[in-house]
């Protein structure tokens, strides 16, 4: 069984070094980016893909290794927007940004709550 899990994951994996260098798309990512370059993407830098203020925010997450998280809506998508750290032989090796569509009737539930 092959642990790649992410290559054919449904929802745009991208992944990055320290200087924003993108080293790594699967298969949702290159086609979601396909009118900028797709997976001719890799080897360029993530932060020439963001416009201000994304691109200043991306720039302190890039040297602090700080997480962030928030929702866009993007061609009539809503979308959660992930960008975490990841680690590399337990050093901070660069980010992990994931875009995962939010379908419309998404369900909600309050754990607080008794049922």
């Amino acid at each position: 069984m092959s642990l790649d899990w992410s290559e054919e994951y449904p929802f745009p994996v991208t992944v990055c070094n320290r200087n924003g260098t993108i080293l790594y798309m699967n298969q949702a990512s290159t086609r979601q980016f396909a009118d900028e370059g797709g997976a001719h993407l890799v080897g360029t830098n993530l932060l020439d893909c963001h416009p201000e203020p994304a691109r200043s925010k991306l720039a302190g997450l890039l040297q602090t290794g700080a997480s962030n998280l928030y929702t866009i809506d993007k061609n009539g998508q809503r979308k959660v927007i992930v960008q975490a750290p990841w680690q590399q032989d337990g050093q901070y090796a660069g980010l992990v940004e994931i875009s995962i569509p939010l379908p419309a009737d998404l369900a909600h539930f309050n754990r607080d709550q008794p049922a």
